[in-house]
């Protein structure tokens, strides 16, 4: 950093141009080599931003007005907090991600002599989301909405009629439980005062079943059920979920049934699935089906493997793979998601797959005492990647074979590096993507012994 530079404050406004995009998708501008991280703004954009925080070595801002569009830039589809990356063509998003992953991987993780192979462009660009929550608010005028949250204010909803995330169908489900929730006059949830009662909307899709599931989110209160019931119809299940959680979330709460099923079927990859309502299922099935393909093609199993299946969920990787396994063994936190997958191994009469639940960090030793050394683990960690001590009970395994599914490629790098570290050799990455119009990357990477 330049002695001569004045490090902004908080509230300041700058001017910057806009010289790249950053892991999570902000633009990146400098001020004589301070790095100020832009939201809203892409490669190329001239603007003006309000800085909102302020670090020794960085500084985080909003754009606030664009001066001169970069010629990048093209217009918006819809006003949609989650679709920031809209106002790039396509083609470009692609690019961008394939070059992030590239970046991660050399950069942090410092790996090399591995073939990246070309991102898996994504089937539908919009509408291709099988599951989206809605918050409720009140506009200006005190009127009932349903959208999401401005970025960084978890006091303002925009409101969304069309969203073009959701299919037709799930956009008409919500607009008719929004509309009889006006008409009942239910108030919104205040975030401020934990007063009012309207919290969330999460609609749910089988893309290839066409069930709808439609769970309203609420605080304590009274609610007409039947009125929940027949305003949300067709749906094939609804439900209604009380929460006093002082944080934004949909999770947890006494969850009760109101109409229909709670468990959502959708197809993928020749398999049935039954979902859980608070079960975790890839949001985007057509491209889940492609990333779950490319992990078993990387797994290249020949009929003889043990294979483990870390962070399973509902089972559905383990399950995927198992006619192509002598057997599988599937770990997960989540006890009702461990239910889930013991049902869908049931459902597909798949026999040769066991389920348990337990804290990988603390059960993988247990496991292999129990079903023996692993030939193939395959992983799906959480955004944060795995923790070292997980990392250290993987190597312990010692399978031959590691098939790591990654939704962040700044967390995939640091681990791909400390097992290469071990004496394994990252062999193949492969972006896929699940997200387009926003700067999530997913990918799976393969590495050998």
């Amino acid at each position: 950093m330049g002695t001569q530079t004045i490090r902004p404050r908080p509230g300041d406004e700058l001017q910057l141009t806009i010289d790249s995009l950053a892991f999570g998708g902000a633009g990146v501008a400098r001020l004589d080599g301070y790095v100020v991280f832009v939201a809203d703004a892409v490669p190329g954009d001239r603007v003006l931003a309000s800085v909102t925080k302020s670090k020794r070595a960085y500084a985080e801002a909003r754009a606030t007005d664009i001066v001169e569009p970069s010629a990048q830039r093209i217009p918006p589809a819809a006003n949609h907090p989650g679709a920031p990356w809209q106002v790039l063509p396509y083609e470009r998003q692609l690019e961008v991600k394939q070059e992030q992953v590239q970046e991660a991987l050399t950069r942090l993780g410092r790996l090399e002599h591995f073939t990246l192979e070309p991102i898996v462009p994504a089937v539908e660009p919009w509408r291709y989301r099988n599951k989206l929550e809605y918050s409720f608010g009140a506009d200006e005028h005190g009127r009932l909405i349903c959208g999401f949250h401005v970025p960084g204010r978890w006091d303002q909803v925009v409101e969304v009629t069309d969203c073009l995330l959701a299919s037709e169908q799930a956009n008409a489900a919500r607009e008719r439980v929004v509309q009889w929730c006006r008409t009942a006059g239910l108030a919104p949830y205040d975030r401020r005062s934990g007063e009012g009662f309207l919290r969330n909307l999460v609609v749910r899709e089988g893309r290839r079943t066409g069930q709808l599931q439609v769970r309203l989110v609420t605080g304590a209160g009274r609610l007409d059920r039947d009125g929940c019931s027949r305003a949300a119809q067709p749906a094939d299940g609804v439900l209604w979920t009380r929460t006093d959680a002082v944080a934004e979330t949909t999770q947890h709460g006494q969850t009760e049934l109101l109409s229909g099923t709670d468990r959502l079927e959708e197809e993928i990859g020749g398999l049935r699935v039954r979902i859980a309502p608070e079960a975790f299922f890839q949001t985007n099935t057509e491209m889940a089906d492609q990333l779950y393909g490319l992990a078993s093609e990387y797994a290249e199993l020949s009929g003889f493997e043990r294979v483990y299946d870390l962070y399973c969920g509902i089972g559905t990787i383990g399950l995927l793979v198992s006619p192509r396994a002598a057997e599988v063994w599937g770990l997960e936190l989540q006890e009702d998601a461990i239910a889930n997958a013991i049902d869908n191994a049931r459902l597909n009469e798949i026999d040769n797959a066991r389920f348990f639940a337990g804290d990988v960090r603390l059960a993988l030793r247990e496991l292999t005492a129990r079903a023996g050394n692993p030939d193939v683990v395959i992983v799906d960690p959480p955004r944060a990647g795995l923790s070292q001590k997980v990392v250290r009970r993987v190597i312990e395994a010692s399978p031959r074979r590691i098939v790591y599914v990654s939704c962040n490629p700044t967390t995939l790098a640091p681990n791909a590096a400390q097992l290469t570290e071990a004496g394994y050799r990252l062999i193949r990455v492969r972006p896929v993507d699940m997200f387009p119009q926003t700067p999530h990357i997913e990918c799976v990477a393969v590495l050998e012994r």
